[in-house]
């Protein structure tokens, strides 16, 4: 765990400082596709089209996320408690943040129900073991959390 948030801060500590153009934010596995760099991080925004069905057709709906949400949204979790249940590529207590990523489309009302799971805690989406509350969080803030964890697809 100490890895882990050591690189989140040194991430943190060259986005903040400028520095970071080459750097590189990673798990702690040796998986070269855990790699996400900083400026795929701090692009200037991200843009995820997601296909929504409906019973006559397909439409699809965009969720644009600025780099400052992203970054912003990975502060707050590097300063939480995330990072005891959850890592970048892998499953300890709770599911590994790409998976979440890869399960939801980033559309505003998957943003605002995965928040509200972080705000409210639950079980049953990701096995037996249910999630803790965090009911300190803003709502603003736990959404600015699953835009950063949204951003690792």
């Amino acid at each position: 765990m100490k890895k882990v948030l050591g690189t989140i801060l040194v991430g943190v500590l060259f986005m903040a400082c400028g520095e970071g153009k080459h750097a590189a934010v990673t798990n702690t596995t040796s998986d070269s596709s855990s790699k996400k760099t900083v400026d795929e991080i701090k692009s200037n925004t991200v843009t995820t089209t997601a296909a929504v069905e409906t019973s006559t057709s397909t439409t699809e709906t965009k969720s644009v996320v600025s780099k400052a949400d992203i970054e912003k949204g990975m502060t707050l979790v590097g300063k939480s408690d995330c990072l005891t249940c959850h890592k970048l590529n892998e499953k300890v207590i709770g599911p590994a943040y790409k998976e979440v990523a890869k399960k939801y489309a980033n559309t505003p009302a998957n943003i605002k129900m995965l928040a509200g799971k972080i705000l409210k805690g639950g079980s049953g989406n990701w096995g037996a073991i249910p999630m803790t509350a965090h009911a300190t969080l803003s709502q603003a803030d736990a959404e600015l959390m699953v835009k950063y964890i949204m951003s690792l697809k």
